[in-house]
């Protein structure tokens, strides 16, 4: 499920040439598939990383909506990469769109 998330981030990053919303709001999803950068940026709390554990921890909240979440969640949690809530000014509007975006990588959209 992790290989997947990260070969789909990569096919997905491909697709862009220019900066928009969606790469914008996948932004966070670099820490998943870095677990390197995730200790570097959890080390310093940096908004990035409050990005991420606020989205891991919208997900968690969200296996009813998106199945897929519960065995990808664990295999993160395998990693060290747990979510935790913070409060920030992530809107939930946001965070249900990475959560789709996310999913749609779950359910192979842009696996080649």
């Amino acid at each position: 499920m992790y290989r997947i998330f990260c070969e789909s981030y990569k096919n997905f990053l491909k697709t862009f040439e220019d900066e928009n919303y969606r790469l914008n709001i996948s932004k966070p999803f670099e820490l998943i598939v870095n677990t390197e950068k995730f200790e570097k940026e959890k080390e310093k709390q940096s908004e990035l990383y409050i990005n991420v554990c606020n989205l891991l921890d919208y997900m968690q909240n969200n296996i009813k909506n998106y199945p897929k979440f519960k065995a990808f969640l664990w295999t993160l949690k395998s990693r060290n990469i747990v979510a935790k809530r913070y409060s920030n000014n992530d809107s939930n509007e946001k965070l249900e769109e990475q959560a789709k975006l996310a999913n749609s990588f779950l359910k192979l959209a842009y696996w080649y």
